[in-house]
C-alpha cells in the first residue's frame, strides 16, 4: 500500500503544517482547499492512520500525524538533495568532493578559496581531511579524496599533478633552547648534536624518504600540531612552515637559526589527483581559485616554478 505514497502528498502535508491550515496550505500551494483537503485523505488512507483531528473548526495534527511529519521533512529533504545531486552530475560538477591537505597548507588561504566554492555550489557536498607526509597521498589511493594538496613525488605515473605553490620553509627553535644562543653561522656538525623533532608518517608512502633529517638525534611526531608545542616547549629544534612560526618568532618564543647551510628552503605543494578521476567543475575552480589566491597572496609562499 505505501508504493502509493507520493512526494507531493508528503509536501502537501509539510504546507499544511507549516501554515496551519488546509486554506492557507493552498494558497501557498495554489491550490483549492478541497484539493489539499482530498490529498490528505488520500495520505491517510495510503498510511492506515489519521494524521488529523477534524473535530475542531480547524484541522490539527494527531500525535501520530507528529510523528509522521518529522519522517515526511527528512524524506523530502533527501529526495531534493537527490534531485540537486543528480543535476550536478549532469551539468559536470562532482557529486561531492573531497580534499586532502597536507597540515602545511595554509588554512585561510583554502578557508576563502572554500568558500567562494560554496557560493558558487550551495549545494555541493565537501569533505576536508588534514593529513601529514603520506597521508593526503593514500587517500587519494584510497578513493576516500578527490584531490590532494601536498608536497607530491612523481614516483607513480598513476597519479597527476599542478603546481600550486612553495611554501617557504625556517629552521626554529625555542628562544631559550641552547641553540638560539649560538653566535654565527650553525654548522652541520653542531646540528647533529642536538635533538631535532622530525614528522613521521603514519603510511608506507614515504618510508623511502629521509629529507631534511640532519641530527643523530631525533624525537618523531605522528602530528603537526603536537610538534609545535614540544618546539615550543623547547625540546629541539626543527624545520617548520613559515606562515605557522611566524607568530611565534614576532612575539619572541621561537627563533630563526641563521644555518650555514639552507637557512631557508621551499617546499613545492602540489593539487594531485588520480588520472582516472579528474577534477570537474567543482574541481577545477578550486584549483584556479587557489593559484589565484596565492599569486596575490605570497606572504607566506614563494610561486616559483616546480
Amino acid at each position: 500500500m505505501l508504493d502509493r505514497l507520493t512526494l507531493d502528498q508528503l509536501r502537501t502535508l509539510i504546507a499544511v503544517a507549516d501554515s496551519g491550515s488546509f486554506s492557507a496550505a493552498g494558497r501557498n500551494l495554489r491550490r483549492v482547499q478541497s484539493a489539499v483537503s482530498q490529498t490528505m485523505q488520500a495520505l491517510e488512507s495510503t498510511l492506515g492512520i489519521a494524521l488529523f483531528d477534524r473535530s475542531g473548526k480547524v484541522p490539527a495534527l494527531t500525535d501520530a500525524g507528529k510523528a509522521i511529519l518529522e519522517e515526511a521533512r527528512k524524506l523530502v529533504r533527501g529526495a531534493e538533495s537527490l534531485r540537486a545531486k543528480a543535476e550536478s552530475i549532469a551539468s559536470d560538477v562532482e557529486p561531492e568532493l573531497s580534499l586532502a591537505v597536507d597540515a602545511m597548507f595554509p588554512n585561510r588561504l583554502l578557508m576563502a578559496c572554500l568558500k567562494r566554492l560554496s557560493e558558487e555550489f550551495p549545494d555541493l557536498p565537501v569533505n576536508v581531511f588534514t593529513e601529514g607526509l603520506g597521508g593526503a597521498e593514500q587517500r587519494i589511493r584510497d578513493h576516500t579524496a578527490r584531490l590532494g594538496l601536498y608536497s607530491w613525488r612523481p614516483v607513480q605515473d598513476d597519479l597527476a599533478s599542478e603546481f600550486v605553490a612553495a611554501l617557504t620553509m625556517v629552521p626554529v627553535v625555542a628562544a631559550d633552547h641552547p641553540l638560539a644562543k649560538v653566535k654565527g653561522p650553525i654548522t652541520r656538525a653542531i646540528l647533529e648534536d642536538q635533538v631535532q623533532l622530525v614528522l613521521t608518517d603514519r603510511t608506507q608512502i614515504t618510508a623511502r624518504f629521509s629529507g631534511g633529517v640532519i641530527s643523530r638525534r631525533i624525537w618523531r611526531f605522528a602530528d603537526l600540531g603536537t610538534r609545535l608545542e614540544y618546539l615550543l616547549a623547547g625540546f629541539g629544534w626543527c624545520n617548520m612552515p613559515l606562515h605557522l612560526v611566524e607568530p611565534h618568532i614576532e612575539s619572541r618564543k621561537l627563533v630563526t637559526l641563521a644555518l650555514a647551510e639552507n637557512p631557508r628552503w621551499e617546499l613545492p605543494i602540489h593539487v594531485v589527483h588520480d588520472r582516472a578521476r579528474p577534477p570537474q567543475r567543482a574541481g577545477r575552480m578550486l584549483i584556479e581559485d587557489l593559484k589565484k589566491y596565492l599569486t596575490t597572496c605570497p606572504r607566506h609562499t614563494s610561486m616559483k616554478s616546480a
